[in-house]
Order: C-alpha cells, then structure tokens, then sequence
C-alpha cells in the first residue's frame, strides 16, 4: 500500500517562498508518474504540476508555468514543488498523487492521495 505524506505548507507573505515535500513509501516509487493538485475552498480540485517516472520531464498549469518548479528524487522517495514567489492566487491545500500516466491532468489518472498541507499566502 502506497502512502503518501506531504510537508512544508505554511503562511508566507506574497512574494515569499515554499517549497513542499512529498515522501512516498514503498519500494516502487521510481516507477511512478508524480503529481501535484491543490484546492481552494469552493473551487474544485487543480492540478498543478507533474514529473514523469524518471524525472526527465515535467509539465506544469498555465497559472503556476514559470513560477513553480517539480523534482523528485528517486532514491529518497520524494517528490518537491518548489514555490519561489508566491501570490495569494495560490492559496490552497495542496496534494501530492501517484499515478501511472504522464500526461493526464486530471485528478481520476492518479491512484494514490496524500492528505495534504495547506498553504495560505497573505497580501
């Protein structure tokens, strides 16, 4: 069973960084595509970014492509969304998934959820 924890949200001020950590356990972390979605209240789920099985590709949301930055590490199990300037715009809970398809971005490709970590950028 694949679990998923991510870490490192928090309140920041716009224009100040983040960067969020997912750690997956399991010994088959290299295999997987790795994304992240996040959600504000009353909005639905978005995704964010994603980083292929090896981490030679990634993609991005037009709202978050330039600013944000995904990478993984294949030997710690970890995947990282690197949020260097952030806007209010960007105020959610994010969540890291696992999935097996790169290109989809929609929330049903992915199999496998962390619960998690909220991050609030004031103006």
């Amino acid at each position: 069973q694949v679990q998923l924890v991510e870490s490192g949200g928090g309140l920041v001020q716009a224009g100040g960084p983040l960067r969020l950590s997912c750690a997956a356990s399991g010994p088959t972390f290299s295999r997987y595509v790795m994304a992240w979605f996040r959600q504000s209240p009353g909005k639905e789920r978005e995704f964010v970014a994603a980083i292929n099985s090896s981490g030679s590709g990634t993609y991005y949301a037009d709202s978050v492509n330039g600013r944000f930055t995904i990478s993984r590490d294949n030997v710690k199990n970890t995947v990282w969304l690197q949020m260097p300037s952030l806007k209010p715009v960007d105020t959610a809970v994010y969540f890291c998934a696992e999935g097996l398809h790169f290109g989809p971005q929609v929330g049903s490709a992915y199999n496998y959820w962390g619960q998690g970590t909220q991050v609030t950028v004031s103006s």
